[in-house]
C-alpha cells in the first residue's frame, strides 16, 4: 500500500456522508459540512437519466471544492453495465479523489476489475484506493475473500438497505429491525414478554471480522430515519461498541450524534489513561496484572485502552 492510500485509510471516518452527484448544491452542503468523509453517489441516488450530470458534477466539484481533511469518495455504478467504465475513466481528473466505493461486491473478480481499470484509464490515480460494499447475500458469504484482495482496498462498507432486500428481510426502513424478528417467552405462571432483537448484529460482524483481520477499515451502513436522531444515536453507538471505524450518513442532521457516538467520552479516555498508567507501574514492579478501581487489568485490557487513547488522539 502506497504512504498515500495508508493515510487515507487511517484518517477519520466517524460520520460518512452520501450526497447524490447530480445535486450540485448538495455536493457543495456536503463540502463545507462537518462529516469526517464524503460519497458522491453515482448510483442509487441518480435516475437513469441524470448519471452524465451526476458524474461530471462529481469531477467538478472533487476539483473545484475545498473539502479539508475529509475523505473523499465516489460510489460508481455496479459492474453489470457498461457505465462504470466510462466512469472509472473520468474519475482519472478528480485529483482530490481519495477511494472509489465498488457497490454489490460479490467476488474477488470485481476489485480486480475496477484496479485494471484504473491502472489502464486512469493512470494519474496511482494512490486511488478502493473500498467494497458488502449489501449481498453473495458478497457476505464471500466477505474474507473479498478482505483479504489486497491491492488498492483499504475498507469495507456494510450496505444495509441492499442487504436486507437481498435475504428478503420484511423490513421497510434501512438500517432498522422489524418488530417480528424477536424472541417470545413464557414464564412459570403463564405471562408473554417479547424482546425485539438485532437483525443486523451478525452481517455487521462478519464484515467486521474480514475488515479487521486485513488491516481495513470498517464503515456502517446508514439508519434511513434521518428525522429520528435517538434511533440515529443507539444505531451508531451500537457500531462503535462493536469496532467500527464509522457510519455512513445520509442527512447533515445526523452527522453530530453520529460522531459523538464514535468518540470516546471525556470518562472513557480517564479510564483508560488509568489502565495504561498502572500497568506500567505494574511492569516496573515485574507484575503482568494489576487491579484498577476493583478491577484485574491486565495486557489485554491495556491492548483496548489504547485503542480508546489513539482514537481520542485522532480526533484532538
Amino acid at each position: 500500500m502506497s504512504k498515500h492510500r495508508l493515510q487515507t485509510s487511517m484518517r477519520l471516518v466517524r460520520s460518512v456522508l452520501a450526497v447524490p452527484g447530480h445535486r450540485y448544491k448538495m455536493v457543495q452542503s456536503a463540502a463545507a459540512s462537518a462529516a469526517d468523509g464524503v460519497f458522491i453517489d453515482l448510483e442509487d441516488a441518480v435516475p437513469p437519466s441524470e448519471k452524465e450530470e451526476a458524474l461530471a458534477g462529481a469531477i467538478k466539484a472533487i476539483n473545484e471544492l475545498d473539502w479539508g481533511r475529509k475523505v473523499v469518495t465516489v460510489r460508481v455504478n455496479s459492474f453489470d453495465g457498461k457505465v462504470v467504465d466510462d466512469e472509472i475513466k473520468a474519475l482519472k481528473s478528480a485529483e482530490r479523489l481519495d477511494t472509489i466505493l465498488i457497490p454489490k461486491v460479490e467476488r474477488v473478480e470485481t476489485l480486480r476489475q475496477a484496479e485494471d481499470l484504473i491502472a489502464n484509464q486512469a493512470s494519474g490515480c496511482k494512490d486511488l484506493g478502493l473500498e467494497a460494499l458488502i449489501e449481498t447475500a453473495g458478497g457476505l458469504a464471500n466477505v474474507d475473500a473479498i478482505a483479504a484482495a489486497r491491492g488498492r482496498l483499504v475498507g469495507l462498507h456494510f450496505g444495509v438497505g441492499d442487504f436486507s432486500a437481498s435475504i428478503g428481510a420484511r423490513n421497510v426502513e434501512v438500517g432498522g429491525t422489524h418488530v417480528g424478528y424477536a424472541v417470545t417467552r413464557r414464564d412459570e405462571v403463564g405471562n408473554y414478554a417479547t424482546v425485539t432483537q438485532d437483525l443486523w448484529g451478525y452481517p455487521m460482524m462478519r464484515i467486521l471480522v474480514a475488515a479487521r483481520a486485513n488491516g481495513l477499515r470498517a464503515v456502517d451502513g446508514p439508519f434511513g430515519g434521518f428525522r429520528d436522531l435517538v434511533l440515529t444515536r443507539s444505531t451508531a453507538l451500537k457500531a462503535a461498541a462493536m469496532g467500527y471505524d464509522g457510519k455512513q450518513v445520509i442527512h447533515p442532521a445526523q452527522i453530530e450524534v453520529t460522531q459523538a457516538a464514535f468518540t470516546p467520552t471525556p470518562e472513557e479516555v480517564s479510564q483508560a489513561q488509568a489502565m495504561v498508567s498502572a500497568m506500567e507501574e505494574a511492569e516496573a514492579q515485574g507484575l503482568a496484572a494489576v487491579s484498577v478501581n476493583g478491577k484485574m487489568v491486565d495486557y489485554a485490557n491495556v491492548r483496548m485502552a489504547r485503542r480508546i487513547l489513539l482514537m481520542a488522539e485522532a480526533e484532538a
